[in-house]
């Protein structure tokens, strides 16, 4: 018997979805075959699913994870922001001046204390120091700042299934 997972915007997912994208957030370079033969279905239904999943966009992208230490980034801080003003137009702006920094990987809206939070990473503290007081700092509308700075990564995933 199936067990369906109903989510948003209408996409139905069985049993066989949630295996297909276990299989692929564990390593997106599998063959349609590699993955039909581990979930024990054809490959034309694979692919089929395969499609589906990512027209539908519960499969948004295929990335490739780089070892940040290794292409020379190897300062990572999380920036708490506070916006001046909290209105429509304010927070529109600064969303579209932060996710232009190529420094910054994630920007989340968050609650509580401050309005925003950055994950950066550079290559030194200088060159972040650099970003923060030259680029960032310049953007409009900002309040106050917080830097944090990882010390060690004890997990790191984005595998969520």
């Amino acid at each position: 018997m199936k067990t369906e997972h109903p989510i948003k915007n209408a996409v139905t997912l069985d049993d066989k979805d949630y295996e297909i994208m276990r299989l692929l957030e564990e390593n997106a370079k599998l063959t349609v075959r590699d993955i039909a033969i581990k979930i024990n279905l054809s490959a034309t239904p694979t692919h089929e699913r395969i499609k589906r999943l990512e027209k539908s966009g519960v499969i948004k992208n295929y990335a490739a994870i780089l070892d940040k230490k290794k292409v020379n980034k190897g300062i990572m801080a999380i920036c708490m922001i506070t916006l001046k003003e909290h209105n429509k137009k304010a927070g529109t702006e600064f969303i579209n001046s932060v996710t232009a920094f190529k420094e910054v990987l994630e920007c989340y809206n968050i609650s509580g204390d401050f309005d925003f939070m950055l994950k950066i990473v550079s290559e030194s503290m200088d060159s972040y120091h650099h970003f923060f007081v030259n680029e960032l700092c310049e953007v409009k509308g900002i309040g106050q700042t917080k830097s944090i700075f990882v010390m060690d990564i004890i997990k790191e995933t984005h595998q969520m299934l």
